[in-house]
């Protein structure tokens, strides 16, 4: 790694942090990939950074994935499934190493935060979000959890009304219509779905496609569900381990990996043998192993 690409990087590392500061102060909840697209964007790749490397990852994405275990170890940053959590240590360090290469230096020599050091303060007109009253956050939950469970009980019977012909049971549809109109109203959010989502992987010749890393052939589609509108595959496959990214509409123009990340690196998963079911929720445009 050149000496611009190091510096970049130790930047960027210090964006990751300064970002989910602030996300703290706003009770913003940032998944990885999001993270990581603004330390991006505050720090932008130069050519070399942005050439792409097998995967279609740009180098610069690449090396600051890695690197982010850098705050893991010095204790600052926090990685979950769920996305990344900073610490108050890690949020006391973008005080005490404010200047760039203090912070690279500190991070570099495992330089503990000072103790003294204070909590970040949030700017004037970005004051920190109160939380929800605990009382009001069960109660929504459990709101969220009884539409959950009337959504689950009618929709099978919508859908066994749908699949008859209107001619033939009049009564049954009339009973599945006033089952649902008796039912509470239930939200269902309104998501922007792509045309088409595709497994993207070492593995596609394994479902039947002519290469592996191609997204535009049917055999690597995932199939919209329209009631949790999650995109799901089930392939069975030997056991190995396997490397994929997810493709939007049949191309690699739009693509999503670990964490959610846009270009961001390979989801890796090893597979004891049999049947592999992945689920991607574009809403976080992460994936979930069912």
């Amino acid at each position: 790694m050149g000496a611009n690409t190091a510096e970049n990087t130790n930047r960027r590392l210090k964006a990751v942090l300064d970002v989910l500061t602030e996300g703290v102060w706003t009770d913003e909840k940032l998944n990885a990939g999001a993270v990581l697209g603004e330390a991006i964007t505050r720090v932008p790749l130069n050519e070399f950074e942005r050439e792409l490397l097998s995967g279609g990852i740009p180098r610069g994405h690449k090396t600051l994935t890695t690197a982010t275990a850098k705050l893991v170890k010095a204790g600052w940053l926090v990685k979950g499934r769920a996305g990344w959590t900073i610490t108050e240590d890690g949020q006391r360090a973008t005080v005490a190493f404010a200047d760039p290469a203090a912070f690279a230096a500190a991070l570099d020599a495992g330089t503990p935060v000072p103790a003294d050091t204070p909590l970040p303060s949030a700017p004037a007109g970005k004051p920190a979000t109160k939380a929800a009253p605990k009382a009001a956050k069960v109660a929504e939950k459990v709101a969220g959890k009884a539409a959950k469970l009337v959504e689950e009980a009618v929709a099978p019977v919508a859908k066994a009304v749908r699949k008859r012909k209107p001619a033939s049971a009049p009564a049954a549809a009339a009973s599945a219509e006033a089952t649902a109109a008796a039912a509470p109203a239930v939200s269902v959010e309104a998501i922007d779905q792509p045309e088409a989502v595709a497994v993207a992987g070492d593995f596609n010749v394994l479902l039947g496609a002519p290469a592996n890393w191609a997204p535009q052939y049917d055999e690597s589609q995932m199939e919209l569900d329209q009631v949790d509108q999650l995109w799901k595959i089930a392939a069975d496959l030997p056991a190995g381990n396997y490397s994929f990214k997810i493709a939007l509409n049949r191309s690699w123009d739009e693509n999503f990996g670990a964490f959610g990340a846009f270009d961001g690196a390979n989801h890796e998963v090893h597979h004891s043998g049999g049947q592999l079911v992945i689920h991607y929720d574009h809403r976080t445009r992460d994936i979930v192993f069912a």
